[in-house]
């Protein structure tokens, strides 16, 4: 019975969606730039500014993940426990909330200052630590890049909709998004390797000079914008999106989705390093060398959704996803007796929600198609809610309940989050 309700479900949830796809989609002619024409080859300026805000998105990205791999290190470089290094995850991606009242200033006031201030941003907080080792400067360098990501993130992917043709535009952003699986692969790793040679404050310093570097870039290829569109009756548009969310059931059970999801991974997020350091002894570089699979599984969770999630329908690639990922976090109460399992254990977390959260974006657009910018940051904040519940959370199951309850806090988390997608689209007609 249980199966026989899933499928049905699974089937009301894509014809629901191919009926938003279908009758809510302005035509790709409506939506092309007027700056490159549709079939045209893109201008070699706007593949260096695209290449220059994806190495910029690496630095932002690995600031704001590099921490959680490596808390046990700051914490002790600190002098302080990790709960309180869990504290600081928080609070930075307390940060994602701001992007719903953030993201629409890039129209206002043009998507280059939007830019030039999230790499300010970025680069002041983590010059700031790199320089000054003390726990509150951490505070601020921490909500700076946070908050350098809220801003830079959205001016960025709206500065593709206004230069990029439509036809174009998927693969460009789709470049652009390899820098968060890059982070992992790369940016902590590299991160690794300078904390074991110069201390846990070295990967601040250098961030900070590259991101100066980064900042500078921008300020030379990127343009300005020469005619910025105002938008009369934003503010009205935008509490008429409230009123319309509270009741549309299938945007709050998104909304829920999305913010479970991400405390079940933050859940697990935070203290994985110092699983991994503890239970196998493993030195701050090999720990680095190891996240390495973290963004194998995000690059091939990404994959999957570009091969299949058309395929088998978005409603059922996302259940499929969300399934998996339940079992994945169940997994982690079985003990892993060697490093290959446990980093096993982890690619398939990661892998299945990659692949869960990348799917359901796709038709999250469409739920509220007249207000679909509102509707994203407040998907986007729901997220970043969810994370900074799990990041608490996370430090605080770690000290009383060990792996094990962190295993069974997201899985519960995970099947919430099915549950709320379920209920949200299984009545629509």
């Amino acid at each position: 019975m249980f199966k026989t309700s899933i499928q049905q479900s699974c089937t009301q949830i894509n014809l629901n969606l191919e009926k938003h796809l279908f009758m809510n989609h302005p035509a790709p002619d409506k939506l092309r730039s007027q700056g490159v024409q549709a079939g045209q080859k893109l201008p070699d300026r706007i593949v260096t500014i695209v290449l220059v805000a994806t190495l910029s998105r690496l630095l932002i990205n690995t600031a704001r993940r590099f921490i959680y791999t490596f808390a046990p290190a700051i914490g002790k470089g600190l002098g302080v426990p990790l709960t309180s290094i869990t504290s600081l995850i928080a609070m930075n991606q307390a940060t994602s909330i701001l992007g719903m009242f953030i993201a629409p200033l890039g129209d206002r006031f043009g998507y280059k200052l939007m830019l030039v201030t999230g790499m300010l941003c970025l680069s002041v907080g983590t010059i700031a630590t790199g320089v000054l080792p003390f726990y509150g400067v951490l505070l601020v360098t921490l909500f700076l890049t946070g908050l350098g990501k809220a801003i830079f993130d959205p001016a960025i992917q709206a500065f593709a909709g206004q230069h990029i043709p439509y036809e174009k535009r998927g693969t460009v952003i789709g470049v652009m998004e390899v820098a968060w699986a890059g982070s992992a692969i790369i940016g902590i790793p590299f991160a690794g390797f300078l904390i074991e040679k110069g201390g846990w404050q070295a990967p601040f310093l250098a961030l900070g000079i590259l991101s100066i570097i980064g900042l500078i870039c921008i300020l030379i290829w990127v343009p300005a914008e020469r005619n910025i569109v105002r938008h009369p009756g934003r503010e009205q548009r935008l509490q008429s999106f409230w009123k319309e969310l509270a009741g549309n059931r299938p945007a709050l059970g998104a909304l829920i989705f999305i913010m479970c999801i991400s405390i079940a991974n933050d859940n697990i997020f935070v203290v994985y390093g110092i699983w991994l350091k503890g239970t196998f002894n493993l030195s701050i570089l090999a720990l680095g060398i190891g996240t390495i699979v973290i963004g194998a599984a995000e690059i091939c969770g990404e994959s999957l959704t570009a091969l299949f999630a058309d395929r088998i329908g978005l409603g059922k690639a996302v259940i499929i996803g969300l399934c998996a990922s339940t079992g994945s976090f169940l997994i982690l109460l079985i003990p892993a007796g060697s490093l290959t399992v446990a980093l096993s254990m982890l690619f398939f977390i990661f892998l299945s929600f990659e692949f869960s959260l990348v799917t359901s974006i796709g038709f999250c657009t469409e739920l509220v198609p007249e207000s679909r910018a509102a509707m994203m940051s407040t998907f986007y904040a729901a997220s970043g809610f969810g994370r900074v519940i799990g990041a608490f959370m996370g430090g605080w199951s770690w000290s009383h309940g060990g792996l094990h309850l962190i295993a069974i806090e997201s899985a519960l988390f995970t099947f919430a989050a099915l549950l709320a997608l379920i209920w949200g689209m299984g009545d629509r007609s």
